[in-house]
């Protein structure tokens, strides 16, 4: 019956032994007509073990995930979901959601002392029901209503509320793939990766997104036509605006409700991996969107965050910054990468904007940071924190890889800890990539005085071990396509952009493209709408398709065009330095000395009996010529050639060779 006196308190008048261990409680709400039965939460004592609150505490619990969040489950042979979330500064914390009419009242929280973990276990809670936190600051009374930072589904964006979800039960069948992953084997398979944006890769004739499961039947199989290795996903953790492309993240262990549920997305990566796909994801550590709803003030107080702006806020992005001293935010992150790692199965995650974790001073003016407690510039708590999180995530799963997005020169970045290093086990070579895209984007008249910017890159090109990336950040903002960015008419572009490719595929580095470029797509990438997939009627892109589809074969089939990628001796300039005619010719080995020679000529002029330095007199057959008609060419240049024993630039023989315009040239010995 209800206390006198106290709305809301209910007493229980009777004997001892006659009250049950987890009575029902029986209720009209004020207005109802109904009602409700629901056995009493609070019978149910708090069971967060004192082991995960101390590991979660100390910055040490790999699978923070299993512990905070929602979670069904059934105890004392009741069903229910228990609730656990870290707010520190809380005075209150309840759950509330469609079951409770969202109000705060309903189900308040027990707090763990000293953690800030708040739990409570609410019998009866069917799946799908969504529910959001609400906290009650403890200092100002402020109240906040926050998604679950640990949720496994959200609501459709413009809704933000979490969904609660079961445990999976997706039976994988891709025990074969996961055998193979080798911790070392990586650096000497070939890695050709396909980029996409899930949202804008194709749509229906209505404008409506695929799903992950059409993804599976449509995706894949063209990318294993196209003889790529491994697909990088643009992020798909939950997101709430479409703009961000995914890189504003607010859910981190959950796949976007935008394709579809955590299952479908692990049959999308299941059947990649039984069609020899690896999946990757980017994934976003360095900094988190200030929406009201999420992460931002979770508790009231700058709780992911740090307070300070100098230190807590991007400035150009208007995002915050993740506290990596806190070990709880480490926690999240480290708990978040393995949870895509092991529950997902994916074979890696690509590190958005490294640089801007490394730096306090990233991308801010005057005296508007905070330096270390050294005096520098160096994070030294994010430096940490990555290095930590490379070594956990590559001991526990070798194989997987880790690869940073780093634009500046911070060394070792994919050198072990034990070395300097940050651990990752590759980087992107953006430097190559500033420096090719900006020679090829001239007039080939120009090039003649700017032919380091190609040749450079081999004064570093094994400092680390780098991927060589046309990602979508060089198809946006102005910048075009990479089609529209090269010079000349229509058919120079295709020219051209063959070549581009052919430096960028013969070149020492794994390989990565942006979808839409392996076929010519003439507008900058828009996520609003689907690739210009209708170009593929027209010879020229159908050409450029071609090509980059026998790139990857080439480069997939012959070892001395992968497996030395990382190192110096399976690459040697023959001619670099004939700037005036604006070529450039290489060697590159495999580790049973087998050598292939690359020609490159930069210009729109055909060179007849052009000598290229060989490594060993005998005949030599073009196995790739870009001018080919198949690829949209004229079909000029040679099919084999003999390099006569003549010395030229310190090698042995010397080819002579009729150089097609603006094209490349791949050749190989042909044993007598």
């Amino acid at each position: 019956m209800a206390a006198p006196g106290f709305p809301g308190l209910f007493l229980w008048q009777g004997a001892g032994d006659e009250l049950p261990e987890h009575p029902t409680l029986h209720w009209i709400p004020e207005g109802g007509t109904e009602t409700l039965h629901h056995v009493d939460p609070w019978s149910f004592a708090p069971d967060l073990p004192d082991f995960d609150r101390h590991l979660f505490a100390e910055g040490r619990h790999w699978h923070a995930h299993r512990m905070l969040g929602a979670h069904p489950l059934t105890r004392d042979g009741v069903e229910g979901v228990r609730f656990a979330v870290w707010a520190p500064s809380a005075e209150r914390v309840a759950v509330v959601g469609d079951f409770n009419r969202w109000d705060g009242r309903c189900h308040p929280m027990t707090v763990h002392p000293g953690s800030g973990i708040w739990e409570l276990f609410i019998p009866g809670l069917a799946t799908e029901t969504l529910y959001k936190f609400e906290i009650r600051n403890r200092e100002h009374g402020s109240l906040h209503l926050k998604t679950d930072p640990y949720a496994r589904a959200y609501q459709m964006r413009p809704e933000t509320a979490a969904r609660i979800q079961p445990a999976s039960d997706y039976t994988w069948h891709d025990d074969q793939w996961m055998r193979n992953r080798d911790p070392e084997a990586w650096k000497h398979r070939p890695m050709s990766i396909y980029e996409v944006h899930l949202g804008s890769w194709q749509r229906s004739p209505e404008g409506a997104w695929p799903d992950y499961r059409e993804l599976a039947e449509r995706l894949v199989p063209y990318a294993r036509d196209m003889g790529f290795t491994h697909l990088e996903l643009l992020p798909i953790t939950e997101h709430p605006f479409d703009g961000s492309w995914g890189y504003q993240s607010t859910g981190f262990f959950a796949p976007t409700s935008r394709f579809g549920d955590a299952d479908d997305f692990r049959y999308l990566v299941d059947q990649a991996h039984q069609a020899g796909l690896g999946v990757l994801l980017d994934w976003v550590p360095g900094h988190f969107p200030r929406d009201d709803f999420a992460l931002a003030r979770f508790d009231g107080t700058a709780l992911y965050e740090h307070a300070d702006p100098r230190i807590g806020e991007h400035r150009g992005w208007g995002t915050l910054i993740f506290n990596y001293s806190r070990p709880e935010v480490r926690n999240f992150l480290l708990s978040s990468a393995l949870c895509w790692v092991e529950d997902f199965h994916l074979d890696g995650l690509r590190v958005d904007a490294v640089a801007s974790m490394l730096y306090r001073d990233y991308d801010r003016e005057g005296e508007d940071w905070l330096p270390n407690i050294h005096g520098g510039n160096e994070n030294l708590e994010a430096i940490d924190f990555l290095r930590h999180l490379n070594e956990t995530v590559q001991t526990s799963h070798p194989g997987v890889a880790m690869i940073a997005e780093e634009s500046t020169a911070w060394p070792g970045v994919s050198r072990p800890p034990s070395m300097g290093g940050l651990g990752f086990t590759m980087k992107w070579n953006m430097g190559w990539m500033h420096d090719t895209l900006t020679y090829f984007g001239m007039d080939p008249i120009y090039r003649t005085h700017h032919h380091g910017q190609l040749t450079f890159g081999q004064l570093y090109a094994y400092s680390e071990n780098f991927v060589l990336p046309f990602s979508h950040d060089e198809v946006v903002h102005g910048k075009r396509s990479l089609r529209g960015r090269m010079p000349g008419n229509e058919w120079e572009q295709h020219a051209n952009l063959r070549l581009l490719y052919s430096w960028q595929w013969l070149y020492p580095g794994k390989k990565l493209l942006f979808m839409g470029q392996e076929f010519g797509q003439g507008p900058e990438w828009s996520e609003d709408r689907e690739l210009d997939w209708y170009v593929l009627q027209y010879p020229m892109h159908q050409g450029l398709q071609n090509l980059v589809r026998d790139l990857n074969r080439v480069y997939r089939e012959d070892p001395a065009l992968h497996a030395r990628e990382f190192e110096p001796d399976g690459f040697g300039w023959l001619d670099c330095d004939d700037a005036e005619h604006s070529t450039i010719s290489f060697v590159r080995r495999d580790h049973q000395g087998r050598q292939v020679v690359v020609v490159l000529n930069l210009t729109p002029m055909e060179r007849a009996a052009y000598p290229v330095p060989a490594p060993h007199a005998g005949r030599w057959r073009v196995t790739l010529n870009t001018d080919a008609e198949v690829y949209g060419g004229g079909s000029r240049g040679p099919a084999e050639a003999y390099a006569e024993p003549i010395e030229r630039h310190g090698h042995p023989a010397t080819l002579y060779l009729h150089l097609p315009p603006l094209a490349a040239l791949l050749l190989e010995p042909v044993a007598d």
